[in-house]
């Protein structure tokens, strides 16, 4: 039983969609969806600095773009043959799972990612605010620490690791006063306050665009990473992809729902590595394969070829 899951913001590195323009058709993909969202795609995968796809509204529409270019090229969507049993993303990942389930067209997908990258951004420039990972120490205990501190536990990704959000003053506090048993605190290549409060702003002019769009049900296992529930609906999908942006993330949920679905392998698209190791960690047994340069596409389909039952 395999799963395919795409990464959120963060995973993205300076030039690292430059090796998957190389692939026929990819340069003429990219630019047409460049032309319809009106973002210079290659130019920001190839050639901008970190500082520039840290952005969030180049870095969401990047992500969603080179995990979508990566999973094409591997044949790994609704469509193919063999098809992934189950997909899923972590935070905007979920808009690439969304195709790849055959939920949203790409087109769409991308002017929604847009979209929810330039509301995300303004409602981040509102007041200082961002992100940082806790490594080891006891979700009992982190999250009510988190708390006290007025930031929220906006990512629980499981395997020992949870992101906490809130105001950068709030953030420096933890840095001085890490709960008990963490051992670092790691702050991440983000620009807000993602899944908090800080994002309400940001669902109002989502759900708008949403209104405009014509969703499919899922045509295998979509994962959602509200409550690690499986979601039969594109309605429903549709509707959690707007509230997800000021929720937090329970990517803990969506591994428990890996195991209970028998998960044997996973795969993460472009720009992978993040969700692979969290699955090493969490699901023991589980084969993983991280989709990084167009090199890692050969071991991923014979992945899929042993491990795909769709």
């Amino acid at each position: 039983m395999l799963v395919l899951v795409a990464p959120g913001q963060g995973a993205q590195t300076p030039g690292f969609l430059t090796p998957w323009l190389d692939l026929p058709g990819a340069a003429d993909r990219v630019a047409a969806w460049s032309d319809a969202i009106g973002l210079d795609l290659a130019h920001f995968g190839t050639q901008a600095d970190a500082d520039a796809i840290r952005d969030t509204a180049v870095a969401q529409p990047l992500l969603v773009a080179a995990g979508l270019l990566s999973a094409s090229a591997l044949g790994a969507t609704a469509s193919a043959a063999p098809a992934p049993d189950a997909v899923a993303g972590h935070s905007v990942g979920e808009i690439t799972a969304a195709v790849l389930a055959g939920v949203l067209d790409e087109t769409a997908a991308l002017k929604l990612v847009r979209k929810r990258g330039l509301a995300m951004a303004e409602a981040a420039a509102v007041t200082r605010t961002g992100m940082s990972a806790l490594l080891g120490g006891d979700p009992e205990v982190t999250i009510p620490h988190l708390e006290k501190l007025g930031l929220t536990p906006a990512n629980v990704n499981g395997a020992g690791q949870i992101v906490a959000a809130g105001t950068l003053e709030e953030l420096a506090a933890l840095e001085a006063d890490k709960p008990e048993g963490v051992r670092r605190v790691v702050a991440l290549k983000v620009a807000g306050a993602f899944h908090t409060r800080h994002m309400a702003p940001a669902v109002d002019v989502l759900a708008q665009a949403a209104a405009e769009l014509s969703p499919a049900d899922p045509t295998v296992t979509y994962v959602s990473n509200k409550d690690g529930d499986a979601v039969a609906t594109g309605a429903e999908v549709v509707s959690r992809l707007v509230g997800q942006v000021a929720n937090p993330v329970r990517w803990d949920l969506c591994m428990e729902t890996f195991k209970e679905l028998g998960v044997t392998a996973l795969v993460e698209v472009c720009p992978g590595g993040t969700l692979t190791g969290l699955a090493k960690r969490a699901l023991p047994g589980v084969k993983t394969l991280a989709l990084k340069t167009p090199d890692d596409l050969e071991a991923a389909r014979e992945l899929i070829a042993e491990h795909a039952s769709a």
